[in-house]
């Protein structure tokens, strides 16, 4: 095998950051095999649905109360990085949770960076996204 071949075959890495294929992290739930089981869980895979720019997936786990229409991706930005900052609440055991991070883009070349403080409760059973705050 060449090195091009090998390079081909080499799996994607997840976007979210974790050092699992993106098939075996987040695109399982982008496919819906697996449910996030934890606020950063589903953040991560909502970076990962950004960066893919699954449309599908970012309505689905957005809280019906704030779900936009539709999600219109920006052909000039690239997702490049994300940092979990802070979790709260978020177990077995809780109704709501937060996330604290910085996604980190560029918007035609030029590096930026997104730091928010989201907020996240359970519907049906499920995490999914309601609203979060921009961090200056």
């Amino acid at each position: 095998m060449d090195a091009m071949s090998r390079r081909a075959a080499r799996p994607t890495p997840c976007p979210c950051g974790h050092p699992e294929p993106y098939e075996k992290c987040c695109g399982r739930l982008h496919r819906g095999e697996a449910a996030a089981t934890t606020p950063e869980e589903l953040m991560r895979s909502r970076y990962s649905a950004f960066a893919v720019r699954d449309e599908p997936y970012l309505l689905r786990t957005w809280h019906p109360r704030t779900r936009p229409p539709r999600v219109e991706f920006d052909p000039a930005l690239r997702w490049v990085g994300l940092d979990i900052e802070e979790t709260t609440e978020g177990t077995a055991f809780h109704t709501t949770g937060t996330v604290t991070f910085r996604a980190h883009y560029t918007d035609g070349g030029r590096p930026e960076v997104l730091h928010e403080h989201s907020r996240f409760e359970r519907v049906d059973g499920a995490w999914v996204y309601v609203d979060g705050s921009f961090i200056a």
